[in-house]
């Protein structure tokens, strides 16, 4: 090996050996390039009947911006309305029922001793759900950043893919272009999934809460609908604020609402989520799960909220490029007819 060539593979392997500390240092950069990449795959998924219309794809582009900004608007409106003051009811029954919580624990020994632990670390449920809301100058900037590179992708997608292409030698690039392929599909098929799960989710939950009595089942059903986007963890948080909600009324509320969230939920991985990725993306509960909570626990609440589709991302790579092409072992990836046979047996 000659002294060029040692420089070469030498400054390969550094180059890779840094990726690791680039993604740490930068994974605020990386949430908005996979932020960047669902806007896109959003406008491309809602602009396909206008394709098959035979419209070409700037104006079916075009019309598919006009009905998210529509859909995004009638829901502002609608939370400005009706749920921004259901949801303000949450907030101050959730205070109550933490005051009662609180009263309760007070009464007994063992409730004292376990708020003297809790002491100084607890915060307000009320206040953290207010936080949500809070909006920072940098959130702003990343969200106007993320928004303008999706509509980009979504515009233009074989600039980028070709540019993309141009960084591997002449040899990988077909294999590169095949597996872009594959992780547009997979992130396509996970999010028309994702959204169908959404609003099952969030309005059998509304229809649960508004049958028992619960005050607020609209706003009660958004937070189930919105917390669905984070598989497995988020339908735990949703039943949060219900259940305190149902505290504030009687113990026969309590009950109800939780085994209202219990069924729906059941339901929900027994047949809603089994019908829906068997045409969709299978990936085991196992993994999502396990890896929901390693992102969560190194990049904290930002990492939960895109821990699925970075999963689903590392997931297509490492079917594509390790199990498939390196082992040389059959494995289906998503959108491919063996992936859904397999998936229905």
């Amino acid at each position: 090996m000659n002294t060029a060539e040692f420089s070469k593979r030498a400054a390969i392997f550094i180059g890779l050996a840094l990726i690791p500390f680039l993604v740490w240092h930068l994974f605020n950069v990386v949430l908005i390039a996979v932020g960047a990449v669902l806007i896109a795959t959003l406008l491309s998924l809602v602009a396909e009947p206008f394709i098959r219309l035979r419209l070409p794809r700037s104006v079916a582009l075009v019309a598919s911006g006009l009905v998210v900004a529509a859909v995004l608007f009638e829901a502002a409106y609608l939370f400005g309305t009706g749920v921004g003051f259901e949801m303000q009811e949450v907030m101050r029954r959730v205070e109550e029922a933490q005051q009662t919580i609180t009263q309760s624990m007070n009464n007994s020994q063992i409730g004292k001793t376990v708020l003297s632990h809790l002491q100084g670390q607890n915060v307000p449920v009320g206040q953290l759900i207010g936080g949500l809301f809070h909006i920072s100058a940098a959130f702003l900037v990343a969200v106007v950043v993320t928004v303008f590179a999706g509509v980009y992708l979504a515009a233009q997608p074989a600039l980028y893919l070709t540019g993309f292409g141009k960084l591997f030698p002449p040899q990988w690039r077909e294999n590169a272009d095949e597996t872009l392929d594959h992780l547009a599909q997979g992130l396509r098929l996970w999010m028309l999934g994702q959204l169908l799960e959404m609003l099952i989710i969030g309005v059998l939950s509304g229809l649960a809460v508004w049958m028992i009595g619960l005050p607020s089942p609209l706003a009660l059903g958004v937070i189930a609908g919105v917390a669905e986007f984070v598989p497995y963890l988020g339908p735990i948080v949703a039943a949060v604020p219900a259940v305190l909600v149902a505290i504030t009324l009687n113990s026969t509320a309590v009950l109800w609402t939780l085994t209202a969230y219990v069924l729906i939920h059941q339901a929900e991985g027994q047949v809603v989520m089994p019908i829906i990725q068997r045409r969709m993306v299978f990936i085991p509960p196992a993994l999502m799960l396990m890896s929901i909570l390693a992102i969560g626990s190194l990049w904290g609440v930002s990492g939960t909220i895109f821990a699925a589709p970075i999963t689903v991302i590392l997931f297509v790579l490492v079917t594509k490029l390790y199990v498939r092409d390196s082992l040389g072992e059959p494995a289906p990836l998503p959108g491919e007819p063996e992936a859904a046979e397999q998936n229905i047996e």
